[in-house]
């Protein structure tokens, strides 16, 4: 039977080469099927991961997720833009998600809307409920310090230390804004909300830039005023010149320095002007000298006309001997010889301007009863001896100089009504005044 033992051997090949594939196929088979399985247990489980976290989460109540294939698919709606990209952003940090998409809008629902406001609101109102009691303290401490503050800024002592009024409300105020500062510092830390404390200061600081630039003038002005005051550039009734303003110093206020011009008007500069200007102070020395000119013929003798008015300037008994009367030849005018006589006078006793008048008269006198003249160099134009039809010319005769004595009477020249106005305004205790006749002078 070798035949069908052939045939068998064939079988049994075919058999064994057969059987193998049909396994494979039965457990690739069963392997597909539990890849499906295990895919959807793991969108699933995604799905479970992101529904638990935005439970959590307030805001996503409205949101809906699905996944298949490990893409996320996103619906619902939320507050705000920013609500939906934190939820897409949350979404693709998950482990396993391929894409996601979302179809997820911004709600339209007023009251859903309000719903996290009324919250931070209750929020906020039982936090400050519980913190009721350590507030009610702090405000008492810096009730306490900002009362011992203001009882300090009240004491006589500032009086003593500041250099006048205007200074020592300065130092008033410093000491007041100092305890405010600290009384505020205390109240944080007592609520433990110190970080605020930069964020004040920081603002602080931003408006009181913003103010400085608007008020700068102002600001350039107290600046001006506050040294003014300490620097005493002059004194009460000082006889000064500030940009070109010249008259006696009333007064110097927190806003300018009032002078009373010679012609009796008030002049008010800003201290601002007044520290950056020029300032020529006539009265700093006691002794002042006067000038004026004379003319005399061109045939007088010069240096007996000099010695003259030197001699005539020197007696007058408002000139004091040291520094002397000087007089000279300053040029020639126009039909005379013009000398310059000057005197020095002491300014506490004798007015400048009834001193020089004087001492014109006196020069001019004693000149022209020495027989020399005293010319007019102005010019005139005279119609003597030239016929004008229907007018009758009558001849002038020449002036002639004065003869005899010169009269010895003098003029008083003790400061003048000017000085007593000055006087008057200082006594105003209504208007006040930060200059000081005690005070150290620069």
């Amino acid at each position: 039977m070798p035949g069908q033992s052939f045939g068998m051997r064939i079988l049994l090949l075919i058999f064994l080469l057969v059987l193998p594939l049909g396994v494979s196929a039965q457990e690739a088979t069963a392997t597909s099927s539990i890849a499906a399985e295990d895919a959807q247990a793991t969108d699933a489980a995604m799905a479970q991961r992101l529904r638990g976290i935005l439970g959590e989460l307030e805001g996503y109540e409205d949101i809906t997720v699905t996944v298949s294939s490990g893409i996320v698919t996103l619906r619902g709606t939320t507050l705000s833009a920013e609500d939906t990209a934190r939820l897409e952003s949350m979404a693709a940090r998950l482990e396993g998600v391929v894409a996601v998409e979302s179809n997820v809008t911004e709600t339209g629902d007023v009251m859903r809307r309000l719903d996290p406001v009324r919250e931070r609101l209750q929020e906020r109102l039982t936090a400050l409920a519980t913190m009721a009691p350590l507030l009610g303290i702090a405000l008492v401490v810096f009730a306490l310090i900002v009362f011992l503050g203001f009882l300090l800024a009240r004491h006589s002592f500032l009086g003593r230390l500041a250099p006048n009024a205007f200074i020592a409300d300065i130092y008033r105020m410093v000491i007041r804004l100092a305890f405010m500062v600290i009384g505020i510092v205390v109240a944080l830390d007592i609520l433990n909300a110190t970080a605020l404390l930069s964020t004040i200061l920081g603002a602080a600081g931003i408006i009181g830039l913003a103010v400085g630039f608007a008020v700068r003038d102002t600001v350039e002005n107290f600046i001006a005023s506050i040294m003014l005051s300490i620097r005493q550039p002059f004194r009460p009734n000082d006889a000064v010149e500030i940009n070109g303003d010249q008259g006696l110093v009333i007064r110097l206020t927190s806003r300018a320095t009032i002078l009373l011009s010679f012609d009796g008007n008030h002049i008010r500069i800003p201290n601002a002007t007044v520290f950056k200007s020029r300032i020529v102070n006539f009265s700093t020395n006691p002794e002042r000298r006067f000038t004026f000119e004379i003319g005399v013929a061109a045939d007088a003798d010069l240096a007996a006309m000099r010695h003259l008015a030197e001699e005539t300037v020197a007696a007058l008994p408002f000139i004091i001997a040291e520094p002397a009367p000087s007089v000279w030849t300053s040029r020639i005018g126009d039909g005379a010889i013009i000398l310059n006589v000057t005197g020095w006078i002491d300014q506490r006793e004798t007015s400048l301007q009834q001193a020089r008048s004087e001492a014109i008269r006196k020069v001019k006198a004693a000149i022209e009863a020495a027989g020399v003249e005293v010319p007019d160099t102005t010019y005139r134009i005279s119609l003597t001896g030239m016929p004008v039809a229907g007018v009758e010319t009558v001849a002038t005769p020449p002036k002639q100089a004065p003869a005899g004595p010169i009269a010895d009477d003098i003029t008083d020249t003790t400061p003048d009504a000017l000085a007593r106005m000055t006087a008057e305004e200082q006594q105003d205790t209504d208007k006040p005044n930060l200059l000081r006749q005690d005070a150290a002078e620069e």
